[in-house]
């Protein structure tokens, strides 16, 4: 690395360019020709070498990005530290099935996970129990969960940000749960769009464009476009098993090493169903989980 190379931070990708980061300075560069010829796309969140430009109207130019500790495609960032899974209890519903499928995707990614649920207002005082019931099953899980009785109230927030320190946070979850809304309380002034409910189907609009990054409570946080639904991504039926951290946590005691907890005899996931302490909801989504994959066909190389 020359003197004139610096290291830093890729905080937004706009038309072409890779506005960096570092030590509060915002350098404006363009990415060398090589980026192209070796296929290499910097995603917001990298952290990369670059050279800087002369003078206000002379961009400098980025030339290499530095391994990953992760990186997403939808949305496009990488080294992240944690998400923030927003969903909603109602409009659209709340759905256990749907929140695990968020919750396996980033465990496979690494990425520490914390449930905000919103819109609990609309629900009946029966309806908040047994749902505060369900989320209390992930918080003892280690996954923190905020429950706002009300609309965005402050102690709540402050909770939210108090986790932001020295870390990538990203927001993702249900569209329309009101993730761009949670932002705009959490860091004031940022005005993100937020968009309607289509009643007819349940689901959000899209609304975020360009996923950036916005400094505040000592660390670095994205918008990110939400989605209503999502595949099982980045898992195979070998590995899906690890993506359950209550699962993983009594796996030892299972019978068989290898076991699935499936079919196999002495399973210790299938006693923790049985006695309470694994939810039955988990053991059904991952059962689901693996007939789906089991259902995937291969894809295999022409070459």
């Amino acid at each position: 690395m020359t003197e004139a190379t610096k290291t830093g931070r890729v905080i937004q990708l706009l038309s072409g360019y890779y506005d960096i980061e570092v030590d509060g300075t915002v350098y404006r560069t363009r990415g060398r020709g090589n980026l192209r010829q070796k296929k290499i796309s910097p995603l917001v969140g990298d952290f990369v070498e670059f050279i800087p430009g002369a003078g206000d109207n002379d961009e400098g130019y980025l030339i290499k990005v530095l391994p990953r500790m992760n990186s997403l495609v939808r949305p496009p960032v990488a080294n992240i530290d944690q998400a923030i899974l927003v969903v909603s209890a109602k409009e659209p519903d709340f759905s256990l099935n749907l929140l695990d499928r968020f919750l396996v995707y980033l465990e496979g990614k690494q990425i520490h996970a914390e449930i905000y649920l919103t819109k609990t207002d609309l629900l009946s005082s029966s309806e908040y129990q047994a749902l505060a019931k369900d989320l209390a099953g992930y918080q003892a899980m280690d996954y923190p969960v905020f429950i706002d009785p009300a609309a965005f109230q402050p102690e709540i927030l402050a909770q939210v940000s108090a986790s932001f320190a020295d870390k990538l946070t990203i927001f993702t979850g249900q569209t329309g749960a009101g993730k761009s809304t949670l932002i705009n309380h959490l860091i004031p002034g940022l005005d993100i769009e937020t968009g309607a409910i289509s009643k007819s189907l349940n689901r959000g609009k899209h609304t975020t464009r360009m996923t950036s990054l916005y400094a505040t409570d000592g660390g670095l946080v994205a918008d990110t476009p939400g989605f209503s639904s999502l595949g099982l991504l980045d898992v195979t039926l070998d590995d899906l098993r690890d993506r359950f951290p209550d699962f993983v946590a009594v796996a030892d005691q299972c019978k068989f090493r290898g076991c699935q907890h499936v079919k196999e005899p002495a399973c210790a996931v299938k006693a923790g169903v049985e006695d309470g302490t694994i939810m039955e909801s988990r053991y059904a989504n991952y059962l689901q989980f693996r007939d789906e994959l089991a259902g995937i066909r291969p894809v295999y190389s022409k070459k």
